[in-house]
Parts: C-alpha cells; structure tokens; sequence
C-alpha cells in the first residue's frame, strides 16, 4: 500500500469515527447549538437510585451534617405517610369490627352458675398496681402515638392548625416521659406474672374443650388459661421490642446514623400498631365479653362460680392452700 492510499484509509476511519460519534456530541449541544452544561450520559434518577445517599465531607464533628440528599427517605416517606396510615386503619379498624362482631354473635359470656355471692382473692394489691400502671401509660402511649400517625388526618381538620399545633407538643412530651412508667409496669408484670404462665399440660386440655367458648364443654385451667398466656407472652414481647425502638428514637443518633433511625421508626410504628389491636382484644375480654372478668383487676376478688368455671385448677390449688393455713392456725 503506497502512502498515499495509507492517508486515505486513515481519513475513511476518521470519517467513520466523527459519524459513529456525532449523535453523542450533539445530545450535549443545546437547541442553539451551544454546549448543554447539565447534560450526562447518568441521568439524576439512575445516580440517586445507585447511592443510599449522596455525602459531602464537612470539618464539624457532626457526621449527619455532610449528608446532602437522601434518596431513601424517600422510601421511609411513602410508608410513614401512605402504607403506615392504610395499614394502621385497616389493623385497627379490623380489630374493632371482629371484636364487635363477636358481641352480636355470642354476646356477652355470664357466668353459668350465676353468682354465689362469694369471693376469693385474684390478684393481690401490688400485682393489680403493676396491671395499672402499664395499662393506664400503655393508652396515653397508644393516643399520643395514634396522634403522630392519624392526627393531620382526623384531629387537625376539626381543631383547626394552631390548637392541633398545641395538643400535638404536648401530646410528644407526654409520650415521651409516660415511656419510662410504661418500661417499669412491663417490668413489674414480666417479674410478677412469669411462673404463672409457663405453659403446662392443662393448656392441651383447654384447647380440645374449645376454650370456654363451647358451652356444652368444660375447659380447664389454672390461675391463666393459654389464651391469656399467650396475651401475655406477646404483649412481653411486643412491650420490649416497642421500648427498644422507642427509646432508639428518643435519643437519636446515639450510635445510629439518618438510615438506623428511619428504621427503627418503622419498626416502632409497626409494632406499636399491632400491640394495640392485641390489647384490644384484651381489653375487651376482660370487660364487655366476658361477666366477672374486669373485678380480678378491679377490686382484686373474683365469684366463686366465675374462677371454678374459668380457673377451676387454679381454684382448687387457692383453697386446698387456705385449707392447710386453717388446719395449721392454732385454735384460740
């Protein structure tokens, strides 16, 4: 090949290369021709799709500081704002409408045998206190909490921007400080009530015989039936798991980075969510649905007719007990 057919097959390649390479050059050009400064082969939604976030370097000692944009949040803002409020309605919402639809079924549970006109002792004073104390904080909880997730929704249109404003603080310091008593009733209840709901054999028993809901069948138990066993060992679990988050959250960044505390809110609110419908269902066995049951907590003495047809094992063991106490009581 003589040099001049080398200049031309290198101009035909040149020729080639500026055709192959025209249409990339000319999406970085403007309408009029002039360079586009904001062009990219990675558009902006490829980037931030690829980073968790988009991070600067700073010189304070505050490390969240140098976080510029954070595409994830935008994840954490769907749930918080759209499946959190959907998902709480229906969870909620579908706990009262079961539980209301159980009281028109079945009604309210008496007592068979009616009342004997005796009581025994249920549950002693400090126990009832340690009930209490976690019940009355674990419903300012779930209202000062229900309010961060519901409040724009339902309460600001009726109180109107400024009052919601001011129910809203107080209702977050309430939550905040109302957690520490919440954290000692569970406490208080997990030390109190653990040995009494270790499962037992006679929780097989009180499953065959339908678990009191039959009435042609007697369901045994003791001092707690495996129903509210397992109303205690979830609310346990579901009382340590809500506080460990909870507490994440009320001292932020404590260890944790923007993502931990996007996470542990969601895990809060999750939580938190199904904690209330269980208590739900607690709180309505013990007070609409079944007779007798709200005076164990309340003045801490149940029927005699109530405990041998709910807890006869456990009945049976307190009065075989006060009989050997009697028989070991010197006679005056």
């Amino acid at each position: 090949m003589t040099a001049f057919a080398r200049i031309r097959f290198a101009a035909l390649l040149l020729m080639l290369f500026g055709l192959a390479t025209a249409p990339v050059l000319a999406q970085k050009l403007g309408p009029d021709g002039a360079p586009n400064p904001t062009a990219s082969v990675t558009n902006q939604k490829t980037l931030l799709e690829q980073a968790p976030r988009i991070q600067g370097r700073i010189d304070i000692p505050d490390v969240k500081a140098s976080v510029l944009m954070q595409p994830a949040g935008r994840t954490w803002d769907y749930f918080h704002e759209v499946l959190l409020h959907w998902g709480g309605a229906v969870v909620i919402v579908g706990m009262l409408a079961v539980l209301a639809l159980a009281y028109l079924i079945m009604g309210r549970l008496r007592i068979e045998a009616g009342r004997s006109g005796q009581t025994i002792v249920r549950f002693k004073a400090f126990e009832r206190f340690a009930h209490w104390l976690t019940a009355v904080s674990f419903v300012l909880l779930g209202l000062t909490g229900l309010n961060i997730t519901f409040g724009k929704v339902l309460l600001l249109p009726l109180v109107g921007p400024e009052l919601f404003s001011d129910i809203s603080q107080v209702a977050k310091y309430v939550h905040n400080f109302t957690s520490f008593a919440f954290v000692a009733g569970l406490v208080l209840i997990t030390v109190l009530f653990f040995k009494d709901n270790l499962f037992k054999r006679v929780d097989i028993d009180w499953v065959k015989q339908g678990g009191g809901f039959i009435k042609s069948k007697h369901a045994p138990a003791g001092r707690f039936n495996l129903g509210e066993k397992m109303v205690y060992w979830l609310s346990v679990a579901a009382g340590l798991l809500v506080s460990a988050s909870g507490f994440v959250l009320l001292f932020p960044f404590y260890g944790t980075n923007i993502a931990d505390m996007q996470i542990a809110q969601v895990a809060h609110a999750v939580i938190a969510i199904l904690f209330i419908a269980l208590i739900l269902g607690h709180i309505y066995i013990g007070t609409l649905g079944m007779e007798g049951a709200f005076e164990a907590m309340g003045t801490g003495e149940v029927d005699i007719n109530w405990a041998r047809e709910h807890h006869d094992r456990w009945l049976a063991e307190k009065l075989e007990a006060e009989d050997r106490q009697a028989s070991a009581t010197p006679a005056e």
